[in-house]
């Protein structure tokens, strides 16, 4: 068997393809997630027992838990599922990939899905021409979807060709006399050749085929197969490269989910394996446990049902014993895949599905999530303002990825904030209760309003950029100062909401407001002097110009902020939006 460098770059361009449509499902899943989606999947994994059933039921009408756990990956870096939320499902899953040893024991073969792929892209393609764009989303979704499996197909036939030269592993009768260690040693074999290609289904069929020949026994078989629930969840590992933080513990989650049922059962191995044995024999079949090389016809008839027997009650006890450690488990990773700077989920983090047993706790829940929200636009401006300040395109290219995320962000939450606040005031309210639940709604559309203000001076800087344009010093100059001023007017606003400073000095606050209109119309009357005088090229000054007018919109939308909060009075300066 060769495997040359063309071979390894197919590999490496399967790799990328699967990955592709990762990312495609994944950002597409971002656009089209509305309440109903959101809430269908949460309603599937609300708890540990659902979730678990879901996975089952997805694996085994799927065919592939490496493909479940693939899309469950990409429901979590989209935020329609939680990380919490995504531990029943993998262990679902392992139950349910057991219905394809079980197939394969039987019939002789597995349902190949991918085979409905290529159909399936043919149906959904007219929809990215659609000028709907919920339906273009979809499309982009199920296409998504299409190509990770096309790309777990190229994966499992760019791997060097094991399947068809299965005589490369007769070697391996060598290591079956070891005792213990032979388990370990065919253990990791299990887990290297799962991990090389890319599918436990295929490693299974390998090792049926091994004992059929009599190269191995049973009892190695079975620990090659504890070998393939590790090795199978690289696929997810893989997935999680281009993830956020959440989708990464989800991955890890299902990697250390295995490894905990292996180590649990390897202290009992062969003791578990005499009850197989004898589950087996109770069913009509002959004993497994033979040595190698004396495998009669009765005998290799055996052991693919006693492997999938193994197979099944190792993955059911192993959930039995661990969904009620969840908890443990969930913290232990964690600690392990700690959060990233900047990384940042599209959830809530305090307000649930349902509302809580009071109005008063309803509200608090929610001001302590306009809270968390204020903070994420808080960073979208911090990184506006580090976007303004360089000129290195690799700065630029990092903030303005920064940007535009923290914009979708932005506007999931105020859509799920809006409408959580919606149905806390259709609850009988005092009359204290519905004024702060008015306030609390117009402080989520101004808040979402000034990161479209962020959002909106990325892309002019991105024009600048394209464009090939430079301010001179004397625009760039005003402009970081002009920041300054609303800066520190927008930290006064983050007080005022994250912290209840309701004591500052309002005249102050309005003082400085003052002074940043007076700022803004002498900038005004510079800019207009000087494109007069053909001081700058027109095309830069009216990106200049765009940028400090969206600086003023952030200072007219932190005092109508504060105003809600401090005062009864109108802002300073009237809308200008």
């Amino acid at each position: 068997m060769n495997y040359s460098i063309f071979d390894l770059l197919k590999l490496l361009g399967s790799l990328g393809f699967f990955l592709f449509g990762m990312k495609l499902m994944s950002e597409s899943l971002q656009k089209v997630a509305g309440d109903r989606m959101r809430g269908i999947l949460s309603a599937m994994t609300s708890n540990r027992f659902k979730g678990i059933f879901t996975g089952f039921l997805i694996t085994a009408i799927i065919q592939s838990s490496s493909a479940t756990t693939v899309m469950l990956v990409s429901f979590v870096n989209a935020g329609l599922v939680t990380f919490a939320e995504s531990i029943g499902v993998i262990m679902g899953s392992n139950i349910g990939t057991t219905v394809t040893a079980w197939l394969i024991s039987i019939l002789g073969f597995k349902v190949e899905i991918s085979m409905l792929v290529l159909p399936l892209i043919g149906l959904t393609f007219p929809l990215l021409f659609s000028k709907n764009t919920t339906r273009n989303n979809w499309g982009s979704v199920i296409i998504g979807f299409a190509i990770i499996f096309i790309g777990l197909d190229f994966l499992n036939h760019s791997t060097p060709d094991i399947n068809n030269n299965p005589e490369i592993l007769r070697f391996l009768t060598d290591f079956s006399n070891y005792g213990y260690w032979s388990v370990i040693i065919f253990l990791l074999i299990g887990v290297l050749l799962t991990m090389l290609i890319q599918s436990s289904s295929a490693v299974m069929a390998l090792t049926l085929v091994m004992c059929f020949n009599g190269w191995i026994a049973f009892d190695m078989a079975a620990a090659m197969v504890l070998g393939q629930n590790i090795g199978t969840t690289i696929t997810a590992n893989l997935a999680a490269l281009i993830a956020n933080t959440s989708a990464k513990r989800t991955a890890t989650a299902h990697l250390f989910f295995n490894m905990i049922g292996v180590l649990l059962i390897l202290p009992v191995f062969f003791p578990f394996l005499d009850l197989i044995s004898s589950i087996t024999v109770s069913n009509g079949f002959d004993s497994p446990m033979v040595a190698a090389g004396q495998t009669s016809q009765q005998t290799a008839a055996a052991i693919p049902i006693a492997l999938s027997i193994f197979h099944t009650i190792f993955n059911l006890l192993n959930t039995f014993i661990l969904i009620w450690f969840v908890k443990p488990l969930e913290k232990l990773i964690v600690k392990i895949v700690k959060q990233k700077e900047d990384d940042e989920e599209f959830r809530l983090q305090f307000i649930s599905t349902g509302l809580l047993s009071t109005i008063d706790l309803s509200i608090l829940q929610a001001r302590k999530e306009l809270m968390v929200y204020t903070e994420r636009v808080e960073k979208m401006f911090h990184h506006t303002r580090e976007l303004m300040k360089t000129n290195s395109s690799k700065k630029i290219t990092h903030y303005q990825h920064k940007i535009k995320k923290y914009e979708e962000i932005s506007d999931q939450l105020e859509v799920e904030i809006a409408a959580y606040l919606t149905e806390v005031s259709k609850q009988e309210l005092s009359h204290q209760s519905a004024e702060n639940i008015n306030k609390m709604l117009q402080i989520t559309t101004h808040i979402e309003s000034i990161a479209d203000s962020c959002y909106s001076i990325s892309n002019a800087i991105s024009r600048k950029t394209s464009g090939k344009l430079q301010f001179n010093e004397d625009m760039y100059g005003n402009l970081l100062q002009f920041s300054d001023r609303i800066s520190e007017l927008f930290c006064l606003m983050i007080g005022v909401v994250r912290d209840g400073q309701l004591d500052i000095n309002f005249h102050e606050f309005r003082s400085l407001m003052q002074n940043i209109k007076k700022d803004h119309d002498k900038l005004q009357q510079e800019h207009f002097k000087n494109l007069r005088k053909g001081g700058y090229k027109t095309k830069v000054g009216v990106i200049y110009a765009d940028i400090y007018t969206e600086l003023l919109k952030m200072g007219v939308l932190a005092d109508e902020v504060v105003s809600l909060l401090v005062s009864q009075e109108k802002p300073v300066i009237e809308k200008i939006y």
